[in-house]
């Protein structure tokens, strides 16, 4: 297992994988080995995705305290363009954002701390994205910030006419937001 990348607390981390003529074996998560590499939440719910078509865009999700999460996520099928965005009031890093491509084939997984927003876009049809996460959803403390946001400036794959849901299309910018999240405190 090994830490690939680290940029601001994000981690994009690539499990050890076994091979063999029936396939592969991968330890996908370990506390004593995540712990090694900065990664000392305790996962409490694990969430598993199917998006169908290509293009599909699921975020900008986080959700507030008390109910903050963070975020281990992999792609167990096909391929996505996963993101996150600081939004830790007073960090040196607000508002900007990173993205990694995560594949069912390469295996990297993403550590998404609390204080960041969450999302990612589907590369190839039928992808599976399974995360696990540190506090439990609560849809009271849930939060969108717009995909869009040309303030952040996220430079998503090419994908002429995204499919989101309602409440992803009708987010706010991060501008007009008051973020629940300050640099330090609750982060």
């Amino acid at each position: 297992m090994t830490k690939t990348e680290s940029k601001q607390l994000l981690q994009l981390i690539t499990p050890s994988r076994f091979k063999d003529q029936r396939g592969f074996f991968a330890e996908t998560y370990s506390r004593q080995k995540y712990s090694e590499f900065g990664v000392h939440d305790e996962f409490v719910q694990d969430n598993h995705s199917l998006s169908r078509e290509v293009g599909t865009l699921r975020g900008l999700h986080f959700q507030a305290p008390p109910h903050a999460q963070a975020k281990l996520v992999r792609c167990g099928r096909g391929a996505i363009f996963d993101v996150a965005v600081d939004m830790r009031r007073g960090s040196p890093t607000y508002g900007q954002w990173e993205g990694y491509e995560l594949t069912a084939e390469n295996g990297h997984q993403l550590y998404v701390p609390i204080g960041f927003a969450h999302g990612f876009v589907t590369l190839e049809p039928d992808s599976e994205i399974v995360y696990k996460c540190s506090n439990y959803y609560d849809p009271e403390t849930e939060g969108t910030v717009l995909w869009n946001d040309p303030k952040i400036g996220i430079k998503w794959p090419s994908v002429a006419d995204p499919i989101l849901s309602n409440k992803d299309a009708a987010a706010p910018s991060l501008e007009d937001l008051e973020s629940p999240f300050i640099f330090g405190e609750n982060s």
